[in-house]
């Protein structure tokens, strides 16, 4: 992936083939806080959650390919760029699901897979239940898991989508941990992280602090 796109800024290099991608944008910024918030209601949590997915997005396919192209405006032929590779977008259930709308509204050539994981309260590591991929070829793909918490699942998300034949992939989350992407740049160091934040640990229980919550749960108003 081309990293001269890309600000030296916006990124923290963990080594010379990933990089972590960590949103500088105001409204990122209060996003995150009103997702924090644990007085945020469930359905205010959605709507900030879709519009926070949509920047995080648009960030993950700044390297899309694209090529050139001619159209007739209304008053001359003009040349420019147009999209040349179609995207896949595989959200990790159930709480990717809160970043797959924004996915599907914004691009007209996207496939959907999905990947249950489920992890265990009292090991913490994830075992998977639910495996669905599309035909990948050369599609751009991006993996959505909001929590990159210990990485386990994240890794194990990974490993599924490469063996889908996945080439070039961008691992999206809202909230990551240092661990989360140490254990991602041992298992998957050619994979990209673009996050909303990087936390600053995991608890005992390995929940990333400051965090969020459970981000299911406040998506979906359950417990």
């Amino acid at each position: 992936m081309r990293r001269d796109d890309t600000p030296k800024e916006r990124f923290v290099a963990y080594d010379r083939f990933m990089a972590v991608r960590v949103l500088d944008h105001p409204l990122a910024k209060h996003l995150v806080m009103r997702l924090r918030d644990q007085n945020t209601r469930p359905e205010a949590f959605r709507k900030h959650a879709m519009t926070l997915s949509q920047l995080l997005i648009l960030e993950a396919t700044r390297t899309l390919r694209t090529k050139t192209d001619t159209v007739q405006t209304p008053l001359e032929p003009c040349s420019g760029e147009s999209m040349d590779q179609g995207l896949v977008v595989v959200p990790v259930l159930r709480a990717g699901l809160g970043m797959l709308e924004p996915a599907l509204a914004m691009f007209a050539d996207v496939s959907v897979g999905y990947i249950g994981l489920e992890r265990s309260h009292d090991t913490a590591i994830a075992h998977s239940y639910y495996c669905k991929l599309p035909a990948i070829g050369e599609r751009f793909t991006l993996c959505l898991d909001p929590m990159l918490a210990t990485g386990g699942s994240a890794s194990q998300a990974l490993a599924l989508i490469k063996g889908a034949g996945a080439k070039a992939i961008v691992m999206v989350s809202v909230v990551s941990a240092p661990e989360g992407v140490a254990r991602l740049q041992s298992d998957h160091p050619d994979v990209d992280i673009v996050t909303a934040a990087l936390d600053r640990e995991l608890n005992e229980l390995k929940y990333i602090l400051p965090g969020l919550g459970d981000f299911g749960d406040r998506l979906f108003g359950t417990s």
